[in-house]
């Protein structure tokens, strides 16, 4: 796939062209994978479930798969989705001079992952709904279908690309609030680095739990930059280091306390996974820099999992 720069990216079109390639290049991998059960006839095709009627099998795919598909119409039940983005100022770590798909801030990532799978919701259909929030929620659009409301919503997309965040996280309060807006069951991806204050961690399961109790299917998307965030690799030289939300400061070599921070970083993913377990959510860590199968498998598995 071409690489493109995300300085390229303020045109609409481009975000799109974007989206198009990052699924195309997933389809592909699927094809070759364990998982090519999965079909690239998105919107016009299901699989064929035993004992329906065998009036809409489509016998011209049948002989290219050998694999019983039904054709797909309009009226069909479809999924709703709801994608939520973390837009706190650590979400726009790290500081990226030549951005390329390869090299991203996390709210970048999560902007281009959430363009491809509205490419791919409209494949299938589904509909889609869009929310970001800092330290206040800053957008919400309900789910629907339709080119227009798409395109409205990239265009949100577009704008967490270019404009940087000096906002804190309150990922808790405004889960809550969005919670209370997403009236019909919903399949809800959370994109969010998961930086809270350690006394917010119970308010934030608190919040994750009520959208449960809504009875919508979560996942959450821990997007992290495995490289700085869980590995510590910086230079063995004195460093001062900022917290971008709160703008503390210490001074110090970053060898002194690596082992120490790649251990307490290892224990803190373990129990995110764990509660995540306990409270029956998809826990999905996404390193930013390893690409976006994993975004676009977990909705296809998702889906599967809720027809």
């Amino acid at each position: 796939m071409e690489i493109l720069s995300v300085k390229h990216l303020s045109e609409l079109n481009n975000l799109e062209l974007l989206a198009k390639q990052v699924v195309e290049g997933f389809i592909t991998g699927i094809h070759k994978s364990p998982f090519h059960g999965f079909s690239v006839e998105f919107a016009e095709h299901r699989l064929y479930n035993k004992g329906e009627s065998t009036r809409h099998i489509d016998w011209k795919l049948y002989a290219k798969t050998n694999k019983l598909f039904v054709k797909r119409y309009e009226e069909e039940t479809n999924l709703r989705c709801h994608l939520i983005i973390d837009n706190s100022a650590s979400m726009h770590y790290p500081l990226v001079k030549q951005p390329t798909i390869d090299n991203l801030t996390k709210v970048a990532f999560s902007a281009i992952a959430s363009a491809a799978l509205m490419e791919i919701l409209k494949r299938q259909r589904d509909a889609v709904g869009l929310s970001v929030y800092s330290d206040k929620n800053e957008y919400y659009a309900p789910a629907k279908g339709g080119e227009r409301h798409r395109r409205m919503l990239l265009t949100e997309l577009d704008s967490l690309l270019k404009e940087p965040s000096v906002s804190n996280t309150d990922t808790y309060k405004a889960l809550h609030e969005i919670s209370e807006k997403i009236h019909k069951r919903s399949l809800v991806f959370l994109f969010t680095d998961m930086f809270q204050a350690s006394k917010d961690e119970d308010e934030l399961f608190e919040a994750l739990r009520h959208l449960k109790h809504k009875k919508h299917e979560v996942v959450l998307f821990h997007t992290y930059d495995e490289n700085l965030e869980l590995n510590f690799n910086f230079e063995n030289s004195p460093k001062k280091f900022v917290d971008v939300e709160t703008g503390e400061q210490i001074n110090m070599y970053a060898s002194n306390v690596k082992e120490e921070y790649k251990n307490y970083m290892s224990s803190y993913f373990n129990n995110l996974k764990l509660r995540c377990m306990q409270y029956k959510i998809e826990y999905v860590p996404v390193a930013i820099n390893k690409g976006f199968d994993a975004i676009l498998l977990s909705y296809l598995m998702s889906r599967k999992k809720n027809l």
